[in-house]
């Protein structure tokens, strides 16, 4: 099957072939689950732990050729790369006393209160994504996976939307201060990857590209077709803004028609993808209607565009992801074994063993009554309409499509209406 086929997508099948011939790194630590903003914040960090635990329930993390790694917190030296000194230093101030907040800096804000001990979770995660871009750097792995970054709203001198430092625009930064020629950033959760993209924005060694309920309808407001990036880069910012209530068919739709074919224009030497699993029919805090097959499928996808322009050189993060039981450990956990050249069957049962721990570590983020899931897929209709079938103007979401191809496509010498 090719990216750009018609596909049924069928909970049969198990996805990419298994590839025990590579090395994955995960950042993982417990202590990562500093990164907390309070118990009613809708990013608590029991997402975290719930997908490392189901991680290993399903042997993810024993596999030997996965090496699960405890990241560092990144020096100031190293957030530097892309965050303003005064703004770390904000940071820290913040950090060491939450009440003198600075929410001219994002900090202490209903998004993003400070709490004790900010800045050191905050550079933990992104000492994980540092170490993952090093790893592939250097190949001691392929792939690697920081489940807890994916902080893309973060920008170089704020905090914004639930994110203080951006750890994918530094494991970005990372690949190009080590010889990189081009990293293509495909983000897929239901918030535009803002910051990601004004870090870049003039850059065009990188390829950002966002997948994204509109802005219209959606904090943070932003990332429009029109937003194509600037004048030394033009063409290099992505922006596919969907409609509210937008399902699978339509988001993998819009997936297949942009990220593909830009990513074989741009010819990345590496990936970095931010696995937002937002975009969720049950997420709280947006309009989507996707579901974790579909978000297994995009994260398949990624995979194979990797192993086929990039040497097979992928760093995956999480991102945001709000139904913390039913979706984000699940969601991430089919991300884990993808990037392990594992794919976990979407008709696997959830581990009795994982449903236990939840009820017993978890049972404050239970509703009375509530069931956990049983598989890890949930056998929904993932089937997608090709681009090559043709232009739908009487459908929203080929509109929203077009608009994007019709900004970047041309760019590329790409034929908006066909390629």
């Amino acid at each position: 099957m090719s990216d750009a086929a018609p596909t049924q997508h069928s909970p049969a099948a198990s996805g990419a072939a298994r590839r025990p011939d590579f090395e994955t790194r995960v950042a993982w630590s417990e202590a990562l689950c500093a990164y907390d903003f309070g118990p009613r914040h809708p990013m608590h960090p029991s997402r975290l732990d719930m997908t490392a635990r189901l991680c290993e329930d399903l042997g993810l993390f024993s596999l030997p050729r996965v090496s699960v790694v405890e990241p560092h917190v990144a020096s100031d030296d190293e957030l530097a790369a892309v965050h303003t000194r005064d703004y770390i230093a904000a940071v820290r101030r913040v950090s060491e006393d939450p009440s003198s907040s600075a929410p001219e800096r994002g900090l202490g804000t209903e998004d993003d209160p400070a709490f004790a001990g900010m800045h050191e979770a905050s550079a933990r995660i992104a000492g994980g994504s540092l170490e993952a871009a090093d790893a592939v750097l250097d190949g001691r792995a392929q792939h690697a996976v920081n489940f807890a970054g994916g902080m893309h709203h973060a920008a170089a001198d704020h905090a914004s939307g639930f994110c203080i430092y951006n750890d994918a625009a530094l494991a970005i930064q990372r690949l190009l201060d080590g010889g990189v020629g081009r990293v293509a950033y495909v983000d897929v959760d239901v918030h535009h990857g803002d910051g990601t993209q004004g870090v870049f924005w003039n850059d065009p060694r990188v390829l950002t590209i966002s997948l994204h309920e509109s802005g219209l309808t959606l904090f943070p407001g932003t990332g429009f077709p029109d937003e194509i990036g600037g004048p030394e880069a033009a063409g290099t910012a992505v922006n596919v803004a969907l409609p509210a209530r937008t399902g699978d068919g339509g988001w993998l739709r819009a997936f297949h028609a942009i990220v593909p074919p830009l990513v074989e224009a741009f010819r990345p030497e590496v990936i970095v993808s931010q696995h937002g699993c937002d975009s969720h029919a049950r997420d709280p805090l947006a309009d989507l209607r996707t579901s974790i097959d579909a978000q297994r499928e995009v994260a398949l996808t990624v995979s194979r565009l990797a192993a086929r322009f990039c040497s097979d050189r992928w760093i995956a993060t999480g991102g945001g992801g709000y139904d913390v039981i039913h979706v984000v450990p699940r969601v991430w956990t089919h991300l884990v074994g993808i990037a392990a050249g594992h794919p976990i069957h979407l008709r696997t049962p959830v581990p009795e063993s994982w449903r236990e721990y939840v009820r017993e570590h978890h049972a404050e983020r239970l509703l009375p009554g509530e069931d956990l899931p049983e598989s890890m897929g949930e056998e929904a209709d993932t089937w997608w309409r090709s681009w090559d079938i043709g232009f739908n103007p009487n459908d929203a979401v080929d509109r929203a499509i077009m608009a994007t191809r019709r900004e970047v496509f041309p760019l590329y010498g790409l034929d908006a209406w066909f390629d």
